[in-house]
């Protein structure tokens, strides 16, 4: 197989707000993204001569840069697989015939294409599902993957949250390592396994529970005093882990955030903010979040019924008893924030309202207890470019060109509940 293609479908609207800022593939679970979990299943990509990303032409520019394969080129070589953005992959898929298709939820989810398919096939085509059921529809079924799982919903990422973990240290080779400094004071259950990275700090009075599952802390991460951390767990390199912390249940965090109170089965994506007091469950939490002291979130109703979540101001129903707080890129909360189970907050937004907020605030919304309006784009803009020089990085131009186009944008995929 000479091209391997990431691509996305139309299913990325039911996974806004959290694919406003970024591609399907680069949602994360356990250890890494959908993107390194797909390279991951297919050996890293090193037995293809050539790796593309198919996104939304529109966020192309931003995923230019944050890619080292092209974005939306043409597959340059004769045959080519086809691999649905929104699979969870686990397991590399069988050999088949060439070409063929394998379908999942009328959607199709791995394609191998030979030469005169892979000219039909484009970004726009995949996005479209009638356009490509038209081409698909005559080729051959064949289960390259035998028990597929797509990613619907974003809480569907935080439910495979234990098992992504516990995939992910044993696709590490089960690296127990206690490279970083531990100091006198720290209890350790199960050291073998648990990895501490380079230049990192344990500090007295933490408990380390490995006993139900690894836990991975990367380089330069700091744990501060007092701290229970049961596995699985991921910290991520350069993350504050603020004093008297607890960690339960399945936690995946990203890059360079500052967490602290009562965490449970939730993921912070990366480079946000979380450190005061207040329970996050079941939860995602998107880049560049600050979530202020005390805010609080349910993730379970006192029915214990399915939870129906607002997905772009639609409900759902999760078929889950436990789903948290879906919280969009560069959004904020005031101290004491409440939200209701279930609830979905969109990107670019501002809420302290002192009590329960609504369980569907839309994109680029600034909400008090006096009520909504709109958040104006640039000055949105000008305090992420604040928040993100604290954090020595700074937007993109393109970035900044589709952070000014998003209010737009989300104006056609969400409603406000009457």
């Amino acid at each position: 197989m000479n091209t391997l293609v990431i691509y996305e479908d139309d299913g990325f609207h039911h996974l806004l707000p959290l694919t406003y800022w970024r591609t399907v593939c680069e949602l994360r679970t356990g250890y890494g993204s959908l993107y390194e979990h797909t390279l991951q299943a297919l050996g890293g990509g090193s037995r293809f001569e050539e790796v593309l990303v198919w996104c939304r032409p529109e966020l192309a520019g931003v995923a230019a840069g944050r890619f080292e394969h092209p974005i939306n080129r043409h597959a340059s070589h004769e045959r080519a697989l086809l691999i649905n953005a929104r699979l969870l992959m686990t397991e590399p898929p069988k050999d088949g015939p060439t070409p063929a298709v394998q379908w999942h939820h009328e959607r199709p989810i791995v394609i191998q294409a030979d030469a005169d398919l892979a000219t039909q096939l484009t970004p726009e085509l995949l996005l479209d599902p009638s356009a490509s059921r038209r081409i698909l529809a005559h080729l051959p079924t064949f289960e390259f993957l035998a028990a597929p799982r797509l990613v619907g919903y974003p809480w569907d990422l935080v439910h495979a949250n234990p098992e992504m973990l516990h995939l992910g240290w044993r696709q590490l080779g089960e690296p127990a390592d206690l490279a970083g400094r531990i100091c006198e004071g720290v209890h350790i259950l199960n050291r073998r396994a648990v990895h501490v990275g380079d230049s990192s700090t344990i500090k007295p009075g933490v408990v380390l529970d490995a006993e139900n599952g690894p836990i991975y802390i990367g380089r330069g991460v700091t744990i501060s005093p007092n701290t229970s951390i049961e596995g699985p767990c991921y910290i991520g390199d350069g993350t504050l882990i603020q004093p008297g912390s607890a960690l339960r249940d399945a936690i995946s965090i990203g890059r360079r955030c500052k967490v602290g109170g009562e965490l449970e089965s939730s993921i912070i994506h990366g480079f946000s903010n979380k450190q005061h007091d207040g329970f996050l469950g079941h939860s995602y939490v998107a880049e560049w979040v600050n979530l202020a002291a005390d805010t609080v979130n349910s993730d379970l109703k006192n029915t214990y019924g399915n939870v129906r979540v607002p997905i772009n101001g639609v409900e759902v129903d999760s078929g889950q008893m436990f789903v948290g707080l879906t919280i969009g890129d560069h959004s904020k909360t005031g101290i004491g924030q409440m939200f209701p189970t279930g609830a979905v907050v969109g990107f670019g937004c501002n809420i302290a309202t002192c009590e329960f907020a609504p369980k569907f605030v839309p994109s680029f919304t600034w909400l008090t207890g006096k009520g909504a309006s709109p958040y104006a784009p640039d000055r949105c803009l000008d305090i992420a470019r604040r928040v993100m020089d604290r954090r020595q990085t700074a937007p993109t131009p393109a970035e900044e060109a589709w952070f000014m186009w998003l209010p737009t944008y989300a104006r056609q995929f969400e409603k406000t509940p009457a």
